[in-house]
């Protein structure tokens, strides 16, 4: 809107050869003389019983994908939109009309249906003339109300700096209500890219900068991608003038070379496909400027095959494996280039077929393959789909008129659920760059059966509050795929999450939260607990100070080398199946009753007593010791160490002890290693009254939430 210019800095046409270098081929249709629809708009309104000359060109775009298409509406708004912007001039000095006219034109192409093309033709009639939104409402209904007020920017005067950032906001959250707010915003920027050439280069460089990080990744993820090449290749011109020369030299020379490699192989591909019965349409597909500047820079000197790709189009879905087959069975395929999107559609609605194959000559020709609907989706995303409102009679509820729409997709939803929370305009615009940087979206399943969707790279700590927002304050692990991980283990497509959550209702996230969370939902929450809790963020995820010491203020002095441990068992408590034998109980797996035991003869007549499960007992049966029956007496209080591994969460420390306190356990000593990963280690020394308590008191530390594992402390072996 406002975009004020013609001397457009968009890629000239090449005009040797068969390349065209933005955009992919189309049926030929003379460019639109904007001067000369400028002047027809000037002549005043035509006669009512038929359509203005001006929008013919509209109006033939319009039937070739609509033929059946009312185009009363479209009649009536050109009239409304000419006499409100009668008088107005763009800076280029053409009548302000051509600039809606051609708007319209560009969705019209795409196949829009004539609700968005009404909304188009009228899209700056509120911003820019004395026309109302109610007036908008009152004559072409409450879809077009709604798109035209989408796309409405909010004044300066009002929001000052902000009313950009702010101005996108609002038309994200109308998108998220109905994608055609989105489609009118594109095809308003790409004319105002296409004539951009008479404003000032600072300005030129500050519109493609936004382009380039907000409305070039929403177009892909969209789906439109006539609207995104052509955009890309605009920025392109202005921000790398001198890189965006170099790559049209290449184009230009590539024109006009005599041999072609991508029509000898479309040849040999029609050919093939002949002989299978298979009907099909082989057109060259050229690349447009960015993507040839991106294959030099990966491939370095370019050859004929590279600056283009096949497209096969078919009827049927079935009829793209029976081409890839074909394909890969009479020409040398290039397997690792095979990518089935078919099976598998991008999370932007993308269909296709990719594989490769190898020319006479050694190049290797890129071949799409896909149906026409699906090529219609590929090229126009959102817009191919009309309008996503427009559910057939039976489908229709009375219940509440609440619009649902089937096309929203889950990263929008996303979008719009943190953006809730963005705090500020600086926040929501610098998030939202760099969530629309994440181009690709994984799908992760749920214990219950249900999904969720991510983009690539993001974690544990993603999914939680992807699955349970502000509530997954109180995550304190996961399992993915079965096994137990780390909040920061990153996910990748197709992995099962399961995340544990804990009871305690204070839970709180842990600063370290913020390195692991790759989306903006996740940062935002985080950041906005850790903002409104100062004094446990000084504290969060770190180890009590007292944690890393005995918690008795007296600890007992340890015992001499030869004198029994306080509460530890005896030799009185353990029987040997040998008269007299001296009896030992082994340091390095510390039994306990009700241990299974078994004994082992060593010199000077003792008998040292061992858990059945230690390591020492190996290598004991491998020294050729006596093993000797061992069993337990009459039940005593033991001492013993035990070691739970839990994740960190506040108030961890205090919920354990606790919980062994009600067990009857006296903690004699305890230590707390330093977190790792968001993994911690306690060890604790407690002595029971009755040993044969302590499965019982293992089984209630395990029920502490955060601890998922505990077991008795093993001595390590020297040099082991």
């Amino acid at each position: 809107m406002n975009a004020e210019a013609v001397n457009p800095a968009t890629p000239g046409p090449v005009t040797s050869g068969h390349v065209t270098p933005a955009g992919p081929r189309r049926k030929s249709r003379p460019r639109l003389d904007l001067r000369r629809l400028g002047r027809a708009a000037l002549l005043g309104p035509a006669a009512r019983d038929r359509l203005p000359d001006a929008i013919g060109h509209v109006v033939d775009a319009h039937r070739a994908h609509h033929p059946d298409a009312d185009l009363e509406p479209l009649r009536r708004a050109y009239l409304l939109a000419e006499s409100s912007h009668r008088g107005q001039m763009r800076k280029s000095g053409e009548p302000y009309i051509t600039h809606p006219l051609a708007v319209t034109l560009i969705l019209a192409e795409l196949g829009a249906e004539t609700t968005t093309l009404t909304a188009s033709l009228l899209h700056d009639t509120v911003e820019d003339t004395e026309v109302t939104l109610d007036q908008v409402g009152e004559q072409f209904g409450e879809e077009v109300r709604y798109l035209v007020d989408g796309v409405t920017k909010l004044e300066k005067v009002d929001y000052g700096a902000a009313a950009e950032p702010e101005t996108f906001r609002k038309m994200l959250v109308a998108t998220g209500n109905d994608v055609r707010v989105m489609s009118i915003k594109l095809a308003d920027r790409l004319h105002n890219m296409r004539t951009l050439g008479v404003m000032r280069p600072e300005k030129q460089e500050r519109i493609a900068k936004v382009t380039r990080d907000v409305l070039i990744p929403l177009a892909e993820r969209l789906g439109v991608q006539a609207l995104k090449t052509e955009l890309e290749d605009l920025v392109f011109a202005i921000l790398h003038p001198e890189e965006y020369e170099h790559t049209r030299g290449l184009i230009v020379r590539n024109a006009a070379r005599a041999d072609d490699p991508l029509a000898d192989v479309a040849d040999d591909v029609r050919k093939v496909l002949r002989e299978a019965d298979i009907t099909a349409e082989v057109l060259i597909r050229p690349r447009h400027f960015v993507s040839v500047h991106r294959v030099s820079r990966r491939r370095g000197a370019l050859r004929g095959a590279d600056f283009g790709r096949l497209l096969v189009l078919v009827n049927e879905d079935a009829d793209c494996y029976g081409v890839l087959g074909e394909l890969h069975t009479c020409m040398t395929p290039v397997v690792s280039e095979f990518k089935d999107f078919i099976a598998v559609p991008k999370f932007n609605l993308y269909q296709s077929l990719h594989t490769a194959v190898a020319a006479t000559d050694g190049q290797v020709v890129e071949v799409l393959i896909r149906t026409h609907q699906m090529h219609k989706v590929a090229e126009a995303g959102v817009v191919a789909l009309g309008n996503p409102y427009a559910a057939p009679p039976e489908e229709q509820s009375a219940s509440d008129g609440e619009r649902v729409d089937p096309t929203r997709p889950g990263w929008l939803s996303r979008l719009l659920d943190w953006q809730r929370a963005a705090p500020d305009p600086d926040t929501f615009w610098s998030t939202l760059r760099e969530d629309l940087a994440q181009d690709r979206e994984i799908t992760v399943f749920r214990p219950d059966g249900g999904t969720l969707g991510l983009p690539e790279g993001a974690t544990c700590v993603d999914a939680a509050y992807a699955q349970y927002g502000e509530d997954a304050h109180a995550c304190i692990g996961a399992r993915v795929n079965g096994r137990l991980a780390t909040l920061s283990t990153v996910l990748k497509d197709g992995d099962t999450v399961q995340l544990l959550m804990g009871q305690d209702a204070a839970s709180e996230p842990s600063r370290e939260w913020l390195e692991h969370a790759h989306t903006p939902a996740a940062r935002i929450a985080i950041q906005r607990w850790l903002t409104a809790h100062p004094a446990q963020d000084e504290a969060s995820g770190a180890v009590p100070e007292e944690a890393v010491r005995p918690l008795t203020d007296d600890p007992a002095p340890s015992p001499a080398p030869d004198a029994p441990a306080p509460g530890r068992p005896t030799a009185a408590q353990v029987l040997a199946d040998r008269a007299g034998a001296t009896v030992r109980l082994a340091g390095c797996c510390t039994p306990v009753p009700p241990d299974e035991v078994t004994g082992f003869a060593v010199r000077g007549g003792a008998v040292t007593v061992h858990r059945v499960e230690c390591a020492g007992v190996a290598r004991m049966k491998s020294a050729g010791r006596a093993e000797v029956g061992v069993r337990w007496g009459e039940g005593a209080e033991c001492r013993v160490t035990l070691v739970a591994e839990s994740f960190v969460r506040p108030h961890l420390l205090a919920d354990l002890t606790e919980a062994m306190a009600l067990e009857g356990a006296e903690i004699v000593s305890a230590t707390v290693e330093p977190p790792d990963r968001q993994q911690v280690r306690h060890t604790y020394t407690v002595q029971l009254p009755d040993a044969a308590h302590l499965p019982v008191l293992m089984r209630a530390m395990r029920n502490v939430a955060g601890v998922y594992d505990v077991s008795r402390a093993q001595r390590q072996a020297p040099g082991a």
